[in-house]
Parts: C-alpha cells; structure tokens; sequence
C-alpha cells in the first residue's frame, strides 16, 4: 500500500495536497521528516546499522529518521518511526524538540528523546537494518570523520552538536 505525504511551500505552509512516496517531489515543494536521536543515562547515543540490501546508503550507521505521513505531527512520527525501527516505545513527554534543518525537499524536525534500552531490547526492523549499538559523542565524531555515518546524520546533528556536548548524565535537554 503506497504511503502519502502531507506538502508544504518554502515557508511550511500547508498546502492542502499530498505527495505519494517514491515520487520524486516538485521543485519548490517540501515534505516533513524526522530525525530521532535516543541518549541513555551514560549520555550514549543509539545507531543502527542500514542494512546492505538497502538501495540508498547501505552499511552505514544512522539514528532513528523517516518520513511523517499524511495527517501525523512530526512528535507522532517520531515516536512511531522510533518504536518501528528499534522496538523502543516513548512517551511525547520524553521527548524534546531540538529545532527543524531544512533540506532541498524537506524540512527536518529533529528531537532528542532519552531513554536507556539494552542492546538486547532493541528490535531491528527487518531489511532495513541489521545491527545496534551505543556510542558516546566522541565516538560519532570519529564515525563521521570515517565517513561510516550515512550523510543524512551528519548534515542535521551538526547545527545541535554544542547543544550534546554541553549536558550533563542527565543534562538539560
């Protein structure tokens, strides 16, 4: 079953339309994604491994992200796309919102839940990814500089890096 998209103009109005997956959006036309980022109380923060078969940037580490569908807040994306890709469910409460980057099709709602989960509680979603694990900051920084992140992570975590490297083990965000 095809998934939609609500769409937006350049300001992220509205428009009243939907955009159907897969289908390359109009330029000047804009859809809404989210970027999850989950921190544990030892301030480590969790990757998964993209799956080789997938056909955009393959073996490389990610945070939780996806696409909010037709009629979904970007909070309520995040929490489903957090529970489909690592079995992790939260609560809107535990979640905070970092701010919004904008890419050339989509305006990016990056939030910051915290939440400890062993490795052996997260749940992969099948062919999508094959592999978890925490990291501390200085350790995605040294992923990054290897080029084992995929690009997406890089491009909206570094507007909000001061904002990690700042708190504390249960810090301010």
């Amino acid at each position: 079953m095809p998934e939609y998209f609500d769409l937006y103009d350049n300001d992220r109005n509205p428009l009243g339309r939907v955009h159907q997956r897969g289908v390359p959006i109009p330029e000047g036309l804009y859809h809404v994604v989210v970027s999850v980022w989950t921190v544990n109380k030892k301030q480590e923060i969790l990757l998964t491994l993209r799956s080789a078969q997938k056909q955009l940037l393959p073996n490389l580490w990610e945070n939780t992200s996806g696409s909010v569908l037709a009629g979904e807040s970007s909070r309520e994306a995040a929490l489903r796309e957090l529970r489909e890709e690592t079995g992790i469910i939260a609560e809107s409460s535990e979640m905070t919102f970092l701010g919004t980057a904008r890419k050339a099709a989509s305006f990016v709602d990056i939030f910051l839940v915290r939440k400890d989960a062993w490795p052996i509680e997260v749940v992969l979603q099948k062919e999508e990814t094959v592999d978890a694990k925490w990291v501390t900051f200085p350790e995605l920084e040294v992923l990054d500089q290897r080029g084992e992140l995929a690009f997406p992570i890089s491009y909206h975590f570094v507007p909000f890096t001061s904002q990690f490297k700042k708190s504390g083990p249960e810090g301010p965000l």
